[in-house]
């Protein structure tokens, strides 16, 4: 699915965000930038040790925000860490903890003058955020985001599965219907 949003391309697929032909990826971290599994892990094994020697040096980020390390060797010139939240049912401010990795992952690529950014799903693989929950807060976050001034014309969700991607495209279309009208 694709969508123009002022003017920039706002796309949904599904595949290997390590293959990305984009300035920058976004990396589904944890706090302490010590590497894991799924998104994570596949980013640091396909970038290689570079990624991780400049993780440690920045000694963490807290949740809700994202720091920025080199690529290494993946095609991206930058891998954009941005620490979701664990899911605990809803309750303990994960909606705008998830809200604003996504936004502070924005105006670090803003910051860099990056002008086209891969996200992956933050917070709903290890971190049990449901999908249809965060769908909506990670499509409308980048939406109202690319809307403004930004250097910024390309996002691209990379999704992992198909009720994944199904949720994202609800979203994004449940959001710019309601921005129509």
């Amino acid at each position: 699915m694709q969508a123009n949003v002022n003017g920039k391309i706002l796309q949904l697929v599904q595949g290997d965000i390590t293959r990305q032909e984009v300035d920058a990826i976004v990396n589904a971290a944890n706090s302490g930038l010590r590497g894991g599994g799924g998104v994570d892990g596949a980013i640091h094994r396909a970038g290689g040790p570079e990624i991780m020697r400049q993780c440690r040096r920045l000694g963490g980020c807290p949740t809700g925000s994202a720091c920025v390390t080199t690529a290494g060797r993946l095609r991206a010139r930058f891998v954009i860490h941005a620490v979701g939240p664990v899911w605990h049912g809803g309750s303990s401010d994960e909606a705008t903890l998830l809200g604003s990795a996504y936004r502070r992952s924005l105006e670090v690529a803003d910051e860099k003058g990056i002008t086209s950014i891969a996200f992956p799903s933050l917070s709903t693989g290890a971190y049990r955020y449901p999908p249809p929950a965060a769908a909506p807060i990670a499509t409308s976050t980048v939406v109202d985001f690319i809307k403004g001034k930004t250097s910024i014309n390309k996002v691209v969700f990379v999704l992992f599965n198909d009720s994944t991607y199904e949720a994202f495209c609800q979203a994004l279309e449940q959001h710019l219907r309601q921005e129509d009208g």
